[in-house]
């Protein structure tokens, strides 16, 4: 598409929506018997953008635009689409503009204090948008949002201690519950204090964590983590089970810390009861294949083969395939081991390339556990994925 095109299109929207207002304010007057003069700067205006002169287009139309209760909703739009096509310095000028004017009601200034605010998020001045929501927040108008864009700055700022208290504002005003997004603060906050050594803090913010969202998996693997490091392992064992029952979805995030755990403790009998459960219970190609070298050590690696074969008629993974082709390569031979070779270095690619998680929101793909999604930002929605290329 050539730039006279490209131009024409990128200014309909603006014609459209001054088109509009003018459309409003001739059937308001109309109704008075007094009909209005469409005004000669529209056509003015229309004429740069015919003349492909689009920023001489837009100030004609900034200009001609009366702020008044007819027009507040006209400059609202004008900034928006500002904003939405990248133009930022424009959306700042037209709600600076708006702001400016002293007839605005107690609403239409909250409305545009919002509109400024994010356009500064926009253009990544945080602190100009926090001051702009804090003041539609004393305002006591639109609050909700008003709370929300707050909330949205303290996690970008990675400030978990106003994004604590702005979630929880947010919960009053709006009647909805965010333990499951407060309880990732206090994670958040535990996080920092761990490397900083500051380990009563950590145990604290786990505490409020789990506290305050009792499902929380991940306040228990850190938990966990930590009494693993003091040498603790039947506790750790206990606090790492947790996540079993608070969301199986991430069990193959444990499987292994468990298993190091039992054999710290030499314990590999009730490590191959534990195995053997989660088999049965939840099928996870993880403890197939922690169980599966526990077999082998035990039993031989014929039996280890066996074991997997059966589990994979079951549910065929790549990565199961992979483990499968590694023990029969102890016994393969000839033609036969150099065949089972390529094949593994097939099975080792794919593997490589795969993806570990997804999230459940946006479809986001990850090779690492992200808790808060780099795409949408929600939390908790990148979970292990599952199927043919299960838990790769």
């Amino acid at each position: 598409m050539d730039a006279h095109w490209t131009t024409i299109i990128w200014l309909l929207p603006v014609a459209a929506i001054i088109s509009w207002w003018l459309g409003r304010l001739s059937v308001r007057k109309n109704d008075t018997g007094n009909l209005r003069r469409i005004h000669p700067e529209y056509f003015k205006g229309l004429n740069y953008v015919l003349n492909e002169q689009p920023d001489k287009a837009i100030e004609v139309f900034i200009k001609m635009l009366e702020v008044d209760s007819e027009t507040v909703e006209t400059h609202l739009a004008l900034g928006n689409l500002f904003r939405r096509r990248g133009e930022v310095d424009r959306a700042i000028r037209i709600h600076q503009n708006l702001i400016a004017r002293p007839t605005l009601s107690r609403d239409e200034r909250s409305i545009a204090l919002l509109e400024l605010g994010m356009d500064y998020m926009r253009s990544g001045l945080f602190d100009r948008a926090e001051n702009l929501f804090k003041e539609v927040v004393e305002s006591g108008s639109h609050t909700i949002q008003a709370y929300t864009e707050l909330l949205d700055i303290y996690q970008q700022e990675k400030d978990w201690d106003n994004a604590i208290n702005s979630a929880r504002r947010l919960e009053n005003v709006s009647g909805q519950k965010f333990n499951q997004i407060i309880a990732h603060f206090y994670c958040e906050k535990a996080e920092e204090m761990r490397t900083r050594k500051e380990e009563r803090e950590v145990r604290d913010n786990l505490h409020k964590a789990i506290s305050i969202d009792p499902e929380c998996v991940r306040a228990s693997i850190l938990e966990a983590e930590l009494i693993y490091e003091e040498g603790k392992y039947k506790q750790a064992i206990k606090a790492y089970k947790r996540i079993e029952k608070q969301n199986p979805d991430y069990l193959s995030e444990v499987i292994i810390p468990i298993a190091v755990c039992y054999r710290n403790l030499g314990d590999l009998d009730e490590l191959m009861k534990y195995l053997q459960e989660m088999v049965t219970h939840h099928g996870d190609l993880t403890s197939i294949l922690v169980l599966s070298e526990l077999v082998a050590e035990k039993e031989g690696e014929e039996a280890a083969a066996r074991f997997i074969t059966a589990e994979l008629e079951k549910r065929p993974t790549i990565r199961g395939v992979d483990h499968l082709i590694q023990f029969a390569l102890a016994k393969a031979q000839g033609s036969i081991r150099d065949s089972l070779h390529s094949i593994k270095e097939l099975t080792g690619k794919l593997i490589k390339n795969r993806t570990v998680y997804k999230c459940s929101k946006c479809g986001f793909d990850a090779k690492l556990l992200h808790w808060q999604c780099p795409s949408c930002k929600h939390w908790s929605t990148l979970k292990p994925v599952y199927g043919l290329e299960d838990e790769f």
